[in-house]
């Protein structure tokens, strides 16, 4: 067996059931056992940042990882800004990193590069692999770490795959989450009881089913407000969960929404931090005025920490106290007349079907969107979290691979989704149940807010070359229909209400280019 066909075997009975891909010369043994090897759905990028942003997608909605397969140093670089994303979400992903021969690194052929200190600014797992018989034992472990919310990535040499190796044992990958520190827990609930105003940050599977659910009956018991970063990675939105606020963006109201609060537990969530550094402004959004409590470090079982927080909360009674997230389920009425971002999403509210995905970037025009979405039918909404820009259509694919069943929305800036419309193909190539809505308003309109903060009131020749679209306009109906995707534009709501409806009645992928 050779090494490739080794890692193959070892990836199929770790779990991984999706390569998002774009190989080339020293991944070609991985390329055929494949082949080879049958088990894995290999899906082609045609850009390796589509590769990264598919897995996070996969990974968020999963809970475990999908593997990239990447080549070289150059090819990780290309997807390392929605690998970034992925990190900060803490999701689950798996890379595969081809590298040169080990006996032709000393050439310094011309793509080599030092992989391990690029792969290192995202990846809480690495290694490249030394020889052929621990190829197995290096992927085993890379899946397992990935289980805790983190990055894993495996560097491995063209020799090491081509070679056959007389020990062909298949390493099965073995998990479990540290047990939760119960001390901490019960500091945290004296903390909360003393307080009179508290908050709990959530953050990770503590935003999801489960740990929303605990989390609202700690709520109703206690009194705290639950609150998310500005960019959590998943949260279950909907009628029968609480609803959680996200912390705002910007940081004057983040400081006005914080600075009520005595006391913080973190459950998932991060110590809150402007994100930029603004004159005048603490980088900090909390005082150290206000006690704080993370309750989960991060190799902890999150909503196994909330379950025994309740549990204390309650004195050791586990009766249902209920949890004050009934509500009924109500819908905006559709909007009409000249399409704006405030109609565009009352539209999506409207129309968005029970179970529906979400993927938000949106940036500045889907700011009217959140509020409307907790009377909504259940639904999951995924967020840039790292914050780097071309992650919404890519992570769309992995969401909608890991789900079939649910149809996914992608909301989509359109300067961003200019980093990553090669996505739109893939999407078409794989007829996956997306429907991407591009708010199309010609601009790099949140560089614009920025420049006003600055104090940028008044943007010259340059500065505005710097943040138009136009000139020449980007034809996006044109752009989706070029890659297989069926399209249309809108510049009213009663437009994008017909066209958003026939879209999700049928099956594949759509783009609607909602004119701003």
């Amino acid at each position: 067996m050779t090494g490739a066909n080794l890692l193959v075997k070892t990836a199929i009975a770790g779990g991984i059931e999706v390569c998002f891909a774009n190989p080339g010369t020293t991944e070609a043994p991985l390329v055929a056992a494949f082949d080879e090897t049958p088990g894995i759905k290999t899906i082609l990028g045609l850009f390796e940042g589509v590769c990264t942003g598919a897995a996070d997608g996969y990974g968020r909605m999963k809970g475990t990882p999908a593997m990239t397969l990447l080549h070289l140093g150059p090819g990780f670089a290309n997807g390392i800004a929605n690998l970034h994303n992925g990190r900060r979400t803490r999701t689950p992903i798996v890379n595969l990193i081809g590298e040169h021969a080990t006996w032709h690194r000393s050439a310094d052929p011309p793509l080599a590069m030092d992989i391990e200190a690029l792969a290192n600014t995202v990846s809480g797992w690495l290694r490249t692999n030394r020889s052929v018989d621990t190829l197995s034992p290096n992927l085993t472990e890379a899946i397992s770490a990935s289980l805790y919310g983190q990055i894993s990535s495996l560097i491995v040499p063209h020799d090491h795959q081509l070679t056959d190796t007389e020990d062909a044992s298949i390493v099965i990958p073995e998990f479990s989450f540290d047990p939760p520190d119960t001390g901490i827990i019960e500091k945290a609930a004296t903390m909360l009881r003393r307080s009179s105003k508290s908050a709990i940050i959530l953050g990770g599977p503590a935003l999801t089913g489960q740990g929303l659910r605990c989390a609202g009956f700690i709520k109703a018991l206690i009194g705290c407000d639950l609150l998310a970063n500005s960019f959590p990675g998943r949260v279950d939105r909907g009628t029968g969960l609480p609803a959680v606020d996200r912390i705002p963006y910007f940081p004057e109201p983040a400081k006005t929404l914080l600075s009520q609060y005595e006391a913080i537990i973190f459950a998932g969530g991060t110590e809150p931090v402007t994100f930029f550094g603004y004159p005048g402004i603490d980088s900090y959004l909390l005082g150290q005025d206000q006690e704080r409590i993370h309750i989960c470090s991060g190799r902890e079982d999150v909503v196994q920490a909330l379950e025994y927080l309740l549990y204390v909360l309650k004195g050791g009674n586990r009766s249902d106290n209920g949890n004050g997230t009934t509500r009924e389920l109500r819908r905006p009425a559709l909007s009409t007349g000249t399409l704006t971002p405030e109609k565009a999403c009352i539209t999506l509210a409207a129309l968005q079907p029970e179970g529906a995905i979400i993927v938000d970037e949106g940036l500045t025009t889907i700011l009217p969107y959140d509020p409307l979405t907790t009377t909504l039918p259940p639904h999951t909404i995924l967020t840039i979290g790292g914050g780097a820009i071309g992650y919404g259509i890519p992570c769309a694919i992995g969401a909608a691979l890991a789900c079939p069943d649910r149809p996914v929305i992608s909301f989509q800036a359109d300067g961003s989704a200019l980093y990553t419309l090669q996505a739109l193909w893939t999407q078409a190539r794989e007829r996956l149940n997306i429907t991407t809505l591009i708010c199309s308003n010609g601009c790099y309109n949140i560089v614009r807010v920025e420049l006003e903060r600055a104090g940028i009131a008044s943007r010259g020749p340059n500065a505005e070359a710097l943040t138009d679209l136009g000139h020449p306009g980007i034809d996006w109906v044109k752009i989706a229909e070029g890659f297989g995707v069926p399209a249309a534009s809108v510049a009213t709501a009663e437009g994008l209400a017909h066209e958003l409806a026939q879209a999700l009645a049928e099956p594949g992928p759509h783009l609607i280019e909602m004119i701003l």
